[in-house]
């Protein structure tokens, strides 16, 4: 009997094992490092016959869990990076098992694609944006910007006449930004749109990442008319700065251009009346990025993309299946496969289905006001402390910070994460050295913050 086989008989205490392993990491996240304290030597040959998922886990165990790192725990405050709730957890395993590739929605082979419809109607309601936008599931905010910005690049061409998901890229595509995320420009790159062709829009004065909409209108006017694409931000990475989206919108009423917003993780103020004014106007765009593995705290590879349905021929034109006749007519069958970019991919919507049914709108406002809360907390203590410098306001959950004396920051920032017990993110801000936290996570509490702040306190003494 081969392996597989024995498996199979053996399914139940395989997952038991698995189940019991998660449940007492998840117990003991509080503790776990979050710096991984050493290094592995890489294995090149496969086993002959394999060694079956009990002994493949002993290894696993072995080799590599003692160095995996509390990522999704209260104190991982870099790359404004999520935890997973316990919904989450559970609607992800539930994936896994059923394994659907979400395809097509009434009749198309299994039901996945209408819970992914769902999904989005719960996500535009917990956003309170309006039902007019289409949505669909990709793996991050990267993928969620190519999406919205190759409709967008669709949209240029239908302009000039030209159909360039049929003929193919011809000529400049002007795109207006003032502080694009990289991944936007990442997908600038794929698209063939060019990472180096932004026209660059000044920021307002006084310590601002947010464009300044007096000069995107002259840089508007000095494009005699041409259609053009305009990323704005809703939360910039290092200061949570917003774009004001209701003089954007007056500028669309007099200009003719795709508008798209970056929301990736500063949409979710929309979740709180304390800060919902941040996003005022944002329903007036053509396409939204929000990830979904930031604050909604699903599990990583989670991202939706927002596009207005009057533009659903669009996204058509520019991600249908067009040669392969098994897959119908993309303009008489729904399928996900003719509006987004991956043909192949999991039943990313349930993890946020469940975690959306089970908390609601309710309890995503706590999430949020709770991190806010904790990063205002932390910039009081940078604030009070003259060893610290506060490079920007806290806007909402990010606190951008330096150390008084700038040479101290690299060294201190190595030695605050290798105390393991919690992890920033360096940066450069306004011409100096500075360091990110992020706070998304719906475990962190005022307690960490504290044991943080404390940890920082000491450690600027031994430098």
């Amino acid at each position: 009997m081969n392996n597989l086989n024995i498996d199979e008989q053996n399914l139940d205490v395989i997952l038991a094992g698995v189940k019991q392993q998660g449940i007492d990491y998840l117990n003991q996240i509080h503790e776990r490092s979050t710096a991984s304290s050493g290094d592995v030597e890489i294995i090149g040959d496969l086993n002959e016959q394999g060694t079956g998922a009990i002994e493949a886990l002993k290894q696993f165990n072995q080799r590599f869990e003692p160095i995996m790192v509390a990522s999704s725990g209260p104190r991982y405050w870099g790359f404004v990076t999520g935890g997973t709730t316990p919904a989450a957890i559970a609607g992800d395993w539930l994936a896994t098992i059923y394994d659907q590739n979400t395809q097509s929605a009434n009749g198309g082979g299994d039901i996945s694609a209408t819970i992914e419809l769902e999904t989005i109607q719960l996500l535009l309601s917990l956003f309170n944006l309006p039902k007019d936008f289409f949505g669909g599931f990709v793996t991050g905010a990267t993928l969620s910007n190519f999406t919205c910005l190759a409709v967008g690049r669709q949209w240029i061409g239908k302009q000039l006449g030209k159909d360039f998901a049929r003929e193919g890229l011809s000529g400049k595509v002007n795109i207006l930004s003032a502080t694009p995320h990289s991944s936007s420009i990442k997908s600038l790159s794929m698209l063939g749109l060019g990472s180096g062709n932004v026209i660059q829009v000044n920021v307002l004065a006084g310590n601002r990442e947010a464009l300044d909409a007096a000069d995107l209108e002259l840089k508007i006017q000095a494009l005699h008319g041409e259609p053009f694409i305009l990323i704005s931000s809703a939360g910039t990475v290092n200061t949570v700065d917003f774009d004001n989206f209701e003089a954007i919108n007056a500028l669309k009423n007099k200009y003719n251009f795709w508008w798209h917003i970056d929301a990736a993780f500063g949409g979710f103020a929309a979740c709180s009346p304390k800060y919902s004014h941040l996003v005022k106007g944002w329903e007036n765009a053509d396409s939204i990025t929000v990830d979904c593995h930031k604050w909604l705290n699903v599990p990583y590879e989670s991202a939706v993309f927002f596009v207005k349905e009057k533009h659903q021929l669009l996204q058509v034109e520019t991600f249908q299946n067009s040669n392969a006749a098994y897959l119908g007519n993309p303009m008489e069958n729904f399928s996900y496969l003719n509006f987004l970019p991956e043909n192949s991919r999991r039943l990313k919507a349930l993890p946020a289905w469940f975690t959306l049914t089970s908390y609601g709108k309710a309890g995503y406002q706590e999430i949020v006001e709770s991190n806010v809360e904790n990063a205002l907390q932390f910039a009081k203590f940078i604030n009070e402390n003259p060893n610290f410098e506060l490079l920007a306001p806290v806007r909402l959950n990010t606190v951008c910070f330096s150390v008084a004396d700038e040479s101290l920051v690299s060294p201190f920032l190595t030695k605050l994460n290798a105390s393991g017990k919690v992890f920033m993110t360096p940066t450069f801000y306004n011409g100096k050295k500075g360091i990110r936290a992020a706070f998304v996570n719906w475990r962190t509490k005022e307690e960490d913050v504290e044991l943080v702040t404390a940890i920082m306190a000491e450690i600027l003494t031994e430098l």
